[in-house]
């Protein structure tokens, strides 16, 4: 999807200071209760939640790669974003086959966090909490 700038292109920024960076976000995706995200979701990057508190499973790396590239190099990553919108509950990241979390998984009521997914070598990918 291509951000118009009146002539149907991409708009970047014509080097103005204090030009806001636009992108493409997709519409987040929530989440009510425990899930197994799917690699479409997970390259999308945005998840809100409100429900039952439980665990957001990665997919599986192989269907990540299926999803992003099988031919992503060792330490190409990407970012996500839970956004906690329960006022009671938390919601737990969780690694899926062939990942690691590093960091607090557990996002809790009312807090956001932030990941970078990172590659980390064939088959294998970690989750680091950076916010």
């Amino acid at each position: 999807m291509a951000i118009p700038n009146g002539a149907g292109g991409y708009q970047y920024n014509d080097g103005n200071t204090g030009e806001a960076l636009l992108f493409v976000q997709g519409a987040p995706t929530a989440l009510t209760g425990a899930a197994t995200v799917t690699a479409a979701q997970l390259a999308n990057g945005l998840f809100t939640f409100d429900g039952t508190a439980g665990a957001m499973t990665l997919p599986t790396v192989a269907l990540l790669e299926d999803e992003i590239s099988s031919a992503a190099k060792v330490n190409a990553a990407f970012t996500f974003a839970v956004v906690n919108i329960d006022s009671a509950d938390a919601i737990t990241v969780t690694a899926g086959t062939g990942w690691t979390i590093v960091g607090t998984a557990a996002v809790s009521a009312n807090t956001s966090s932030q990941w970078l997914a990172r590659k980390t070598g064939v088959g294998t990918w970690t989750a680091y909490r950076i916010a």
